[in-house]
């Protein structure tokens, strides 16, 4: 095992930088790591991955046992304490390999030479520096055991323009280190480009999902776009191209035939997707429950919903029914000479929305605010604060 060590450091690129791990941490005491594989390896006859995992890598129990059903195949500590000695010799700190670890514990089962020493040499090759590695390593671990994975940060770097952009993106979504450049990235990138979109238009909670998938499904939902006559190089557009490539063509037909049986005509979908594609996105049973909402209890006609598709994106249990309920009780005390809209009602951010509706009545009805605050946790109060007013609750 010590034999082990020396190679394993030996193999690693050298340089003046190296991020230091805390000196309590076992991982860099190599007896302290061979007691603790020790300890597990007595404990039974075959090798106990999840209590190694728990005294030598630090996971909770719970992290453990999730842990433990992926590397169940493991026979012996040989592997894993090579693997953990040569994060640990990288510079990750014992907090890290933790992490490490616990996002992908399939590193454990590495070959140290041929795949973790081979990764960083190339890495190093391309002109990262040992910290720079350590944090791609940390956010990319699933990933960084693949012989691509040179090739594709070579490439993201030279797309977004520095390693920097790279990792924001990667924090998000780090598929883009594995997936092939040539056949999906690279086909992608250019036909995003063709319709007018730089990559740094794309918004990062979604890029590597339009970068990455089939690009079939690409230009299908490039078809989708034009077809509900999208504005191309919009962010509507954008955020379109998003939501039609995720769906894919079959689900976006089955949400189109929803509406349809819930009574929108092709010109009402078309109105609404068009001011919002998300919409498509949204389960049946968010779909029927919405509008079963917003037309059997609020009383909007279809027409008005399409217009205004947001209202579909909105959660009737902690704003739409709460602010229905409000606004009927002060429309029974008669305190509105101009009806608000209820789109209007629903678009205010809940700051706006108090201030202009719950903090100039609270004196006049006492329980008001904590009626409404009640509703928005789903336990509503309006009955009782309708008895304590003095009039029967509006029908």
């Amino acid at each position: 095992m010590i034999h082990l060590r020396k190679r394993i450091v030996s193999l690693l690129p050298r340089t003046p930088t190296r991020v230091p791990c805390p000196h309590n941490s076992p991982l860099f005491y190599p007896h302290r790591l061979l007691s603790a594989t020790k300890c597990v390896a007595t404990t039974t006859n075959q090798f106990a991955v999840e209590d190694y995992l728990v005294a030598t890598c630090g996971l909770t129990r719970a992290q453990a046992l999730k842990a433990s059903l992926r590397i169940s195949h493991l026979k012996d500590a040989s592997r894993p304490d090579a693997v953990v000695a040569f994060l640990s010799n990288l510079g990750l700190s014992s907090a890290e390999v933790t992490a490490v670890v616990t996002r992908d514990p399939k590193v454990l089962c590495s070959d140290v030479e041929r795949t973790l020493t081979a990764r960083v040499a190339e890495l190093t090759d391309l002109g990262l520096s040992r910290p720079e590695i350590i944090r791609l390593l940390i956010v990319g671990m699933n990933h960084f055991r693949h012989g691509s994975l040179r090739l594709n940060v070579e490439f993201w770097i030279s797309v977004f323009g520095s390693l920097d952009e790279l990792m924001r993106v990667l924090r998000i979504n780090n598929v883009l280190l594995s997936k092939n450049i040539e056949k999906v990235c690279k086909p992608n990138l250019a036909l995003i480009q063709k319709c007018g979109i730089d990559v740094s238009e794309i918004p990062k909670s979604f890029m590597s999902r339009v970068l990455t998938v089939d690009p079939k499904r690409l230009l299908e939902a490039l078809a989708h776009l034009h077809e509900y006559r999208i504005q191309q190089g919009s962010q509507l557009f954008i955020r379109g191209l998003y939501t039609f490539a995720i769906l894919g063509s079959e689900k976006i037909t089955k949400r189109i035939q929803l509406f349809e049986k819930l009574g929108w005509s092709k010109d009402h979908i078309v109105s609404a997707v068009k001011s919002d594609p998300n919409i498509l996105g949204f389960t049946e049973e968010r779909v029927r429950r919405s509008m079963e909402f917003l037309i059997g209890v609020v009383g909007l006609e279809v027409q008005y919903i399409a217009q205004r598709p947001a209202l579909i994106t909105c959660s009737i249990d902690r704003r739409l029914l709460p602010r229905n309920c409000l606004m009927n009780f002060l429309r029974a005390k008669g305190l509105f000479n101009d009806k608000p809209t209820f789109f209007s009602v629903a678009s205010l951010s809940d700051k706006k929305f108090r201030r202009r509706y719950v903090h100039p009545y609270e004196e006049r009805f006492p329980g008001l605010a904590a009626a409404f605050a009640s509703s928005s946790a789903g336990e509503h109060q309006w009955e009782r604060l309708y008895k304590m007013t003095g009039e029967n609750r509006e029908s």
